[in-house]
């Protein structure tokens, strides 16, 4: 036995000196290698990070010939993804369309468009442009657009978008269906369309004027001393800016309508960052409106530029703020255009409140956590009650006249309004589900459109108001196998109504006759006109 061990044992300790030789000299080789990489090859230059020259060596040395473009456009986004959310790499195919969303005017054909069944309906047609020239009407559902059909899954808003935007003075063709039955064949010539970003100013009460700001664009400042213009010829002295829903835009925008409000040398902002020494904006005291009472309304979605300027009236004590939680996004970005034309928007900064605060939310859990922070507040009871606001004491500021406000997460309003919708019936979430009020809405407009184009836009609204339309809905939505089975249609008619009355008014008169209607039945609105000390009553009921 001893005579067969020994041989056995001699060739193992052979076999394992040899792979051990080999693993030896495979390591020795491949430091080797290295060495050759960072030390020879590297004086051709790749550049001086790891990064750099990883996708130098590839390029020069990888065993198949490779598109270093398509790398670069999976590398990137997954780089900035680890930053911060707000840094993002544009595509160049897509750098068109998103410069677009805060441009004042692009080409098109003059309509906004809702996805409905798989089907584009047209909403509302804007007034002069070339859809109105021709005669489309909202309602309209677009079934082809050059001879080829467009409807259906595959259908959807970019989509939508590509096809009927393009040059000015170029030719689409579009077919529609009106009513049930009736198609129509337009060629139309896309023309310079107008996006405003005020969509509409009005008197809301006696000596108090409404403004519902979209987002900041490049003609918002413009479209807002327009409005303060406005309902100053109606004797208001009072003004609530309605941010709810505003996502931001242009920070030098929003910088010039702080100014507007504040007195001089009042701090509106500043920014700071690593490579970005501390910049302070003031107001110049040349504004038009520091005589004006304000309040501004924000909700969970009022995000940047509307922080920003909620902010500054709320860290000077210029004004009253009214709603939920902000959103609370207090990076600055800066966009550049790289080589390629592609785009690239980096933070470079933080902004910072008069007080000192910044209100930027936590992101180091990845981008899902950061924007399901909206679903956290839904779960936790923040939208429905104020005591649920995590306020971080931590990040304790004071404003102008030393009143305690946080940062850390968004603009804390000074009065909380909780969100509404879940005291809503079961059957009037099933209407809103399946739309039931806005496709009832159209069909009223297309059996009564010459009868309410002849109205003024105050004469229309009036009109509005005088028509019950409960009895309507309830018809048409059995026919979408929509039944009351709660005591919903009799709870919540005054809502029900009221929006069947906005769309209408809406596709007839446009957002300056849309706002108002809605707007009655608004909490939110109804408590800001209650600290104003106006009674919650309104001009046209």
């Amino acid at each position: 036995m001893k005579k067969l061990w020994v041989p056995l044992l001699m060739t193992c300790a052979s076999l394992a000196g040899l792979v051990l030789g080999r693993i030896s000299g495979k390591n020795a080789a491949e430091r080797e290698i290295n060495k050759i990489d960072l030390n020879q090859i590297m004086g051709g230059g790749y550049g001086s990070s790891k990064l750099q020259s990883i996708m130098g060596l590839i390029q020069e040395m990888y065993v198949d010939r490779v598109d270093m473009d398509s790398i670069e456009e999976i590398v990137i986004p997954e780089l900035l993804e680890k930053l911060d959310p707000h840094s993002v790499y544009i595509p160049k195919s897509e750098v068109e369309h998103v410069a677009g969303e805060l441009k004042s005017n692009f080409g098109g054909i003059g309509v906004t468009f809702s996805m409905r069944d798989d089907t584009v309906r047209v909403m509302s047609v804007i007034p002069g442009g070339p859809s109105a020239v021709i005669g489309i009407q909202p309602g309209d559902r677009i079934i082809k657009v050059n001879h080829q059909d467009f409807t259906g899954k595959k259908v959807n808003s970019q989509m939508v978008m590509d096809s009927l935007r393009g040059e000015i003075g170029t030719q689409v063709d579009v077919t529609i269906l009106r009513n049930p039955s009736t198609t129509i064949d337009y060629k139309i010539t896309r023309g310079e369309i107008p996006l405003t970003s005020v969509d509409c100013t009005y008197q809301i009460a006696p000596g108090v004027g409404y403004m519902k700001i979209d987002r900041f664009a490049e003609k918002t400042y413009e479209e807002m001393l327009t409005g303060i213009a406005k309902i100053r010829s109606e004797d208001c002295g009072t003004l609530i800016i309605d941010l709810r829903g505003n996502s931001g835009g242009f920070l030098q925008v929003v910088i010039g309508m702080c100014n507007e409000f504040l007195e001089k040398g009042q701090l509106i902002v500043y920014t700071e960052g690593l490579h970005q020494s501390r910049q302070d904006t003031y107001a110049r005291g040349n504004g038009t409106a520091k005589d004006l009472k304000l309040v501004v309304l924000i909700d969970e979605f009022s995000a940047s530029a509307s922080e920003i300027l909620a902010g500054a009236v709320q860290d000077n004590d210029r004004g009253l703020i009214i709603g939920r939680r902000s959103f609370g996004k207090g990076l600055v970005q800066t966009e550049m255009t790289l080589p390629d034309k592609s785009g690239l928007r980096l933070t470079v900064a933080r902004y910072h409140t008069p007080s000192g605060r910044c209100i930027q939310k936590q992101y180091g859990k990845g981008k899902d956590d950061y924007y399901n922070d909206i679903h956290e507040r839904l779960q936790n009871g923040e939208l429905f009650s104020a005591d649920s606001i995590k306020a971080d004491t931590l990040q304790a500021y004071k404003t102008l006249n030393g009143r305690t406000v946080y940062g850390g997460g968004g603009i804390i309003p000074d009065i909380f309004v909780p969100y509404d919708t879940l005291t809503a019936s079961v059957y009037l979430q099933q209407l809103r589900a399946k739309r039931i009020m806005y496709d009832y809405a159209m069909t009223y407009v297309d059996e009564h459109r010459e009868e309410l184009k002849k109205m003024k836009t105050d004469e229309l609204i009036r009109h509005l108001f005088s028509k019950s339309f409960l009895g309507g809905v309830e018809q048409y939505a059995k026919k979408r196998k929509v039944t009351d089975k709660d005591g919903g249609a009799v709870r919540d008619r005054g809502v029900i109504e009221t929006e069947v009355r906005a769309y209408v008014a809406q596709a007839i008169a446009g957002n300056d006759a849309f706002y108002p209607i809605l707007n009655t039945l608004d909490p939110v609105i109804k408590r800001a006109l209650t600290e104003l000390g106006v009674e919650a009553t309104y001009k046209y009921n």
